[in-house]
Order: C-alpha cells, then structure tokens, then sequence
C-alpha cells in the first residue's frame, strides 16, 4: 500500500507547506511581506516620491512636512472609528453630522462656559459623540435594520439638530482660546500635536481589536454573525461599542477640527464619511466585515490626503483626481473579492484532503 504523498516529502518541504512549523520570525516576516498594509505603504511611498521629484517642497520643508503629517490625521481618527464598525459588518454614515455638531459645540461651550478647561471640552465631545454612537448601534440592533439605512437617516438627523441649533451662527478663531487653537498647529519633536493625538488613538484601537477578548470577536461577528449568535457571542453589545467608539472617535475629530481651522460652519464634515469608508477599504478591511486592520485603514487616509495633495503639483486636472481615487476603490473591493474566494478554495482543498 502506497504510503500518502505527505508522507515524502523533506523536512524543509514540511517547512515550506506547513506554515505553523516555520520558525516565528519567518511567520511573521512572512505575514509583513504579504499583507496589504505593506503594499498601501508602498503606494503611499511612490506617491510622496513623484510629488517630490516634481516639486521638493512638496514633503522636504517645514511645512511640506508638517502638512504631511497633519492633514491626513482628522480624517484618521474617523477612519479608525469606522474601521471598527465595518468590521463587525456595518457601516456609519453619520460620523460627518457627528463631526459637525462635536465641532460646534466645541466652540459654544468656549463661548458660554468663560474658563472651562480645554480637557473637559475635549471629553465632553467624546461623549457627547459616543452618546450619538450608541444611538446608532441602538437602532441597529433593537430594530435589526441594516446599519446603511439607520446611519443615513441619522446623518440628516444630526445635520438638521446642528443647522437648527447654529442657524446662521459661526464659531470664529477670536471666540477660542489661544492654548485651545494652538493643538491644531503646534508640534512636538516636529511632529503635530493631533498627528501625536491620532497616532495614540490608533493605537490603542488597534491593540484592543487585536488583543482583547472584544476585539476578537467583533472580527468573528463580522465574518458571520449568524455563526456569532449561535456560538453564545455578545453581539448587540460588540456592535453597540463598535458603533460609541466610531461616535467618540468623530466627536474627538470636530473638537479637533476647530482647533485646526478655528472656525466652524454649517459645511464641516460634508462629505468625510464617504473619505472614510473609502480610506478603510483602500486600507483592506473587508466591505463585508471580518478582516483588516485599523492599521490598514490609517494608511489608506494618509494615501487618499496626499493623492489629493500631491496630483495637483504634478499637473493632473481635478477630473482625474477623483478617478484615480474612484480606481483605488473598485480596485481594493475586486482585490478584496479575489483574495476571498481565494482563501475559499484553499479551505475547500484543505478539506478534500483532509
């Protein structure tokens, strides 16, 4: 009787075809070469070196670096938040509203409380923003509506409270205080205060997804929730601190955002929740939940930021910006789609086999 064929080959093929004998540094620098964070970085790379050769100032000057830094980074700590929902396979269009009502109450509490500490200010809008969060994941999950449909009404909700509660009212930078305005400018060992602020922030997401007990399963939600279910997992609990922690991170974005620009209007935030989805798609976390990083999507705001920043210096007309950036999207979701099946086919093999 022939012996099975595993059963031939050499030790380093064993190697080769077992992943989980190779020695951990491997398996890890495996898993770096291969991941998608790697590849966006790369991409991102290539586009600060074109705009570069092109224009030196474009990174290699106080403000060329400065700017480099810091715009990506209120779009970051969006994108963080949302990567956290859509992994557990929802979406939150309302962050922009949020953003809005966050920045503008940012400026009145300035205005109406004379004196009030800027670090109260900054947790009020974290949970004035969480607050909005869980009414999100409240709706989603009590009522077992898709979350595109509750977010889209809520995103109009929340614009109208902000338009009815501003009306024709604007915040100015003369109605802040000048230790507040200066966290959207000033820098520290020459790196922004807010790129310090979103670095943090993406890192304690970060660890959270990939460590704690939470984390892992808003990643097993994602992947099939009906499975989640009935394997005993939390998972209105999971959603709704998915969808307060999207909240708190756009509320810590408007506070944020006035300290940045120093003024605020009824258009802040328009349209950022759509840059945010598509910086965590452009960064790899799937449509449909399950996988990604908050790495990953980190990456794909700083590349959306300076595709915009960059095309211009290089002479592309607005039309093609937006192209190319409508490309990086349906490219990421057919890349998603064909690692998927992919990985589905190595499975099925794997079961065959077996």
């Amino acid at each position: 009787m022939t012996a099975p064929a595993t059963q031939d080959l050499a030790p380093t093929e064993e190697l080769l075809t077992d992943p989980s004998r190779m020695p951990r540094a491997r398996r890890i620098l495996l898993g770096i070469l291969r991941s998608r964070e790697l590849a966006i970085l790369l991409v991102l790379v290539f586009v600060v070196l074109v705009a570069t050769s092109r224009n030196s100032g474009f990174l290699f000057s106080s403000d060329g670096w400065r700017n480099f830094l810091l715009n990506p980074s209120i779009l970051l700590l969006v994108a963080v938040g949302q990567a956290a929902v859509i992994i557990t396979r929802n979406v939150d269009l309302s962050v922009g509203s949020v953003m809005a009502l966050t920045a503008y109450l940012t400026g009145r509490l300035f205005i109406d409380v004379p004196g009030i500490p800027i670090v109260v200010v900054f947790l009020l809008c974290l949970a004035a923003g969480a607050l909005l969060g869980l009414i999100n994941g409240a709706l989603t999950t009590i009522f077992k509506v898709p979350s595109l449909v509750i977010t889209l009404g809520t995103l109009y909700v929340f614009r109208g409270v902000m338009l009815t509660w501003a009306g024709s009212d604007r915040i100015n930078a003369g109605d802040l205080p000048r230790d507040f305005l200066a966290l959207g400018t000033k820098s520290v060992l020459q790196v922004p205060v807010l790129t310090w602020v979103a670095v943090a922030v993406l890192l304690v997401v970060g660890y959270y997804l990939h460590t704690a007990r939470g984390g892992r399963e808003m990643y097993a939600i994602g992947s099939d929730p009906d499975a989640a279910v009935l394997y005993g997992l939390r998972v209105s609990r999971r959603v709704l601190l998915a969808f307060m922690v999207s909240g708190a991170l756009a509320g810590l974005a408007g506070a944020f955002y006035t300290a940045r620009y120093g003024t605020v209007s009824s258009g802040v935030g328009y349209g950022i929740e759509l840059q945010a989805v598509a910086a965590v798609v452009i960064g790899g976390v799937a449509i449909f939940g399950g996988s990604g990083t908050v790495w990953g999507a980190a990456l794909g705001a700083f590349l959306l930021v300076t595709i915009n920043r960059a095309l211009p210096s290089v002479g592309i007309p607005d039309f093609w910006q937006q192209a190319v950036v409508g490309a990086l999207i349906l490219g990421a979701i057919v890349l998603d789609r064909f690692l998927a099946h992919r990985q589905a086919a190595k499975l099925a093999r794997a079961r065959e086999s077996a």
